[in-house]
């Protein structure tokens, strides 16, 4: 038995997404380390007898610390072989994926790491948001919208005074100062969307101007897990229904 960590990336929600590399990563794994946006079904590819242990967090609400989660990783790999750290979208963005690495390889654990497929650009293209476009956007960034100090970041006034598209995660909290951010660079009029639970079955979409967006938040009783996109490319939105429609028919026929 050689102690294993892979931090295996679980993608934005939908099943589907998941890659097939990840998916013989769950299937080898004695014990599973999963996340709160991890969707459940994903479970369902472990093996009988791995042990299935819940260390996210919700609403605010933390089934263990960092540290433990840390001490978890450490004590599972010793005395049961391989351990999956199963986390929601890509665990090198805002996954906090690296860190766990490190500490594992401090304890002479080998390391692996299975990418995922990144809300940040999965939730909006399931939306028919592209995030570059040819005389709309250069560029994007990625931003998380509240730092580990609980405060906002300070890239978002940088990205501001940018013409790229900003996607902004984890900052529903921070709406209102990120609204009058935009609207001191004078973008008042500039388009937004706002999507809870991306690419799944309970998906959430608002989409307004910077001027209307908390107006559009409060009706439809948006709130977290959501991301923010802000830019041109909002108001090149594909209409997808078609196709989604197209999909369906396609498949209850050869079902």
């Amino acid at each position: 038995m050689t102690p294993k960590l892979t931090i295996v990336g679980a993608g934005p929600g939908d099943v589907d997404l998941i890659t097939v590399k990840a998916i013989k990563a769950i299937k080898s794994a004695d014990v599973i380390l999963y996340d709160a946006l991890v969707n459940n079904e994903l479970l369902e590819y472990a093996s009988p007898n791995a042990e299935l242990i819940f260390v996210g967090k919700r609403k605010g609400c933390y089934a263990y610390q960092q540290s433990q989660i840390n001490e978890l990783i450490i004590e599972r790999a010793l005395r049961c072989g391989h351990v999956v750290r199963l986390k929601g979208g890509d665990p090198f963005i805002f996954g906090r994926g690296a860190e766990e690495l490190e500490y594992a390889k401090a304890y002479a654990i080998e390391v692996a790491v299975v990418p995922g497929i990144s809300s940040s650009a999965a939730v909006p293209a399931y939306q028919g948001i592209p995030l570059t476009k040819r005389n709309a956007s250069e560029s994007f960034w990625v931003i998380t919208g509240t730092t580990k100090s609980h405060q906002i970041s300070g890239d978002i006034a940088l990205a501001a005074k940018s013409t790229a598209t900003v996607v902004i995660l984890m900052g529903m909290s921070k709406l209102s100062e990120i609204v009058q951010i935009f609207s001191k660079e004078g973008k008042s009029e500039t388009a937004i969307a706002i999507i809870q639970n991306g690419t799944r079955v309970n998906e959430k979409v608002g989409i307004g101007k910077m001027s209307t967006i908390e107006a559009i938040v409060e009706e439809k009783q948006l709130s977290n897990p959501a991301i923010i996109i802000i830019g041109e490319v909002v108001n090149q939105r594909v209409d997808l229904s078609d196709m989604y429609v197209e999909a369906d028919l396609a498949h209850k026929k050869t079902a």
